[in-house]
This record gives structure tokens, C-alpha cells and sequence, in this order.
């Protein structure tokens, strides 16, 4: 560890303006990931929660699609849209975005598993449709947890989408593995920084928003 650390220092400066591209890309992969995900998790959820999927066979299929998701690793995910694909970052956005459908489903199954169907009841009650309670009665009452988990996802994936370009699915990745095959230790340390302060930056946001919707 001490030789590795001896190698990296001094950082080379030059290479930073070369990562830059980069890592816009990897944080646009966060970024649009978190978004497919979260507007394919809201359907699911709704399959996926007892209180708003009355057939089981429904239900059967939302969970299926929970677990499913959730028990692929990213980098699988990512390995997989890379064959089909071909490499890039559409690669890896699908690869982030379907890796979050089930962590995100879950958690706001459960926000809507535990909210008060008195106003959902109440809602029904003034001859509103199934869509209009579903609006009216059961997202104001999950608003918050949908956010929460939404900006927490968000800061998960900008730290998985430093990785998945290990498998040329874009971003920051593919220059950190490029990097290390090639001994370019000092470029190593450089990209390091620079993911470090992105994982910073995206902890304080995200905990500035979860703070926000309390």
C-alpha cells in the first residue's frame, strides 16, 4: 500500500481537464437512471403493495419484479446491456435504472402498504375513480417517503456509475480501469479525487433534500 501510494504521488494535474468530459457522463448516467427507474417503480409499487393490488396474480407479478431487479448486481446489469448494446452510456443508464426499479419499488410499496386508507375511503366516497383516489388519496400521503427514496437512490447510483464503466458501460470508469492497466498511477489518484468529491457533493445534496420534505 505504501508503494501504491508512492506511485500515485504527485497527482497528475494535467489529466484533470481530460476527466472532465467523464465524469459529466457519469453523473448524467446517475441522473437519468434514477429518473427511469423512479417512473417505472410507481406502477410497480402499486403491483407490488397489498392495499392497492387486489388480484394475486398481479401482486405475484409486481414482487417477482422487485426481487428480480434487486437481485442482479449493477455490474451484471451492465455486462448484459453492453452485449446487447454495445458500450457506452446507454448502457450504463439502463444497466442503473433497472438495478433501482426494485430497490425503489420496495420502499414505496411499503410508504403505501402503511398509509391511512380512511382517505382513500373518503375520497372513493365523493364518486372519484380508481385513478382519481389513487391521486388524491394515496400520493399525498407517500410524497415524502417517494422523494426520500427517490434522492437516495440517486446518491447510491452516482457511486455505482463510477463502476459500471469497468465494463464499458461509460462514464468515469472506463478512464479509471484504462488508467490502471496502464500503471498510470498519478492518473489514478486524480480520477480517485475527483470521484470523491463527486460522492460528496451528491451525499450533502441528497441529504439536503431528504431534509427538506420532513
Amino acid at each position: 500500500l505504501a508503494d501504491l501510494i508512492a506511485r500515485m504521488d504527485p497527482p497528475d494535474a494535467a489529466y484533470t481537464g481530460e476527466i472532465v468530459r467523464p465524469l459529466i457522463e457519469t453523473i448524467h448516467i446517475a441522473v437519468l437512471g434514477t429518473a427511469l427507474a423512479v417512473i417505472i417503480s410507481v406502477p410497480v409499487a402499486m403491483l407490488g403493495a397489498e392495499n392497492t393490488t387486489q388480484n394475486r396474480i398481479t401482486y405475484g407479478i409486481g414482487k417477482f419484479i422487485i426481487s428480480a431487479s434487486r437481485s442482479v448486481n449493477v455490474i451484471i446489469w451492465a455486462l448484459i446491456f453492453v452485449i446487447i448494446l454495445g458500450p457506452g452510456a446507454l448502457a450504463g443508464v439502463l444497466a442503473v435504472g433497472v438495478r433501482s426499479i426494485g430497490f425503489t419499488s420496495k420502499l414505496i410499496a411499503e410508504a403505501i402498504e402503511e398509509i391511512d386508507q380512511g382517505q382513500v375511503e373518503a375520497v372513493r366516497a365523493t364518486g372519484a375513480s380508481s385513478l382519481e383516489a389513487a391521486i388524491y388519496g394515496i400520493v399525498p400521503q407517500v410524497k415524502p417517503a417517494f422523494i426520500g427514496v427517490s434522492t437516495y437512490r440517486w446518491d447510491i447510483n452516482v457511486r455505482a456509475s463510477t463502476i459500471i464503466g469497468f465494463v464499458g458501460a461509460g462514464g468515469i470508469g472506463v478512464n479509471l480501469s484504462t488508467s490502471i492497466n496502464f500503471f498510470a498511477w498519478q492518473r489514478v489518484l486524480v480520477i480517485l479525487l475527483a470521484i470523491l468529491g463527486v460522492v460528496i457533493f451528491s451525499e450533502f445534496t441528497s441529504a439536503y433534500l431528504r431534509r427538506k420534505v420532513r
